[in-house]
């Protein structure tokens, strides 16, 4: 019996096409910046509304919402979300996953980053589609699916039992008034790449800054000051 080997493939898949074995394993090398940049930026406003520190933000961890076999299939993991009175740790250990009906206080705001098409994200199948989970279970007041591909953010916001579009304000930006911010998208360059990040700003439309933005805006003060920064 002869075995005809397999032709070799003619292309070799590339970075759109590989990380796709299970489903669940779609990301690209944008999502961790972008996760840094909105937690590091909204830090002091979740500081002043939180002076005990009462709060967590969760970057891809499960928030658990039923019991299933196996575990994951009761969960979604948001790429970003904030849980207002609740601490970051339990029984002394960083949380590993946010346990639904356990704490019962649901997310304030939970975001997803597109990766795909974002059919994913905007899934309304009972029992299964994430934006169904998210809107009939887990309830966060907000939800947000930004996609970088096409520099836009859609924002719902949970009115009684379902999510309605919010419309952006004469900024662009989406009014999340119970944190007293805005988000929207700024075009400019993090670390070390230009992109449509997602973003926060006060409710004066002044730009939430990073801790190393702010060390720049006082550097230049300083040297506007005759100070050379570097000499501190």
């Amino acid at each position: 019996m002869t075995i005809t080997p397999k032709a070799p493939p003619t292309t070799l898949p590339d970075h759109t096409q590989l990380p796709e074995s299970n489903g669940n394993f779609v990301k690209n090398f944008q999502e961790h910046p972008q996760s840094i940049l909105l937690t590091d930026s909204i830090q002091p406003v979740l500081q002043r509304l939180h002076p005990e520190n009462n709060y967590c933000i969760g970057q891809d961890s499960g928030i658990y919402w039923r019991l299933t076999d196996p575990p994951e299939k009761g969960a979604e993991a948001p790429d970003w979300f904030y849980v207002p009175n609740v601490p970051p740790a339990l029984d002394g250990e960083m949380r590993r996953s946010y346990v639904l009906w356990q704490e019962i206080i649901p997310p304030l705001i939970v975001l997803e980053f597109v990766s795909g098409n974002g059919a994913e994200e905007r899934d309304k199948t009972p029992w299964k589609g994430k934006f169904w989970v998210y809107e009939k279970v887990i309830r966060p007041a907000f939800y947000g699916i930004y996609e970088v591909k096409h520099s836009r953010v859609e924002v719902y916001h949970l009115i009684e039992d379902h999510y309605e579009l919010i419309s952006e304000n004469q900024r662009g930006h989406y009014p999340i008034h119970s944190l007293g911010v805005e988000l929207g998208i700024w075009q400019g360059f993090y670390q070390n790449i230009e992109l449509p990040w997602l973003r926060w700003w006060d409710e004066k439309g002044n730009l939430l800054l990073t801790g190393h933005e702010k060390a720049e805006v006082l550097a230049a003060k300083l040297r506007e000051l005759g100070v050379d920064p570097e000499l501190l």
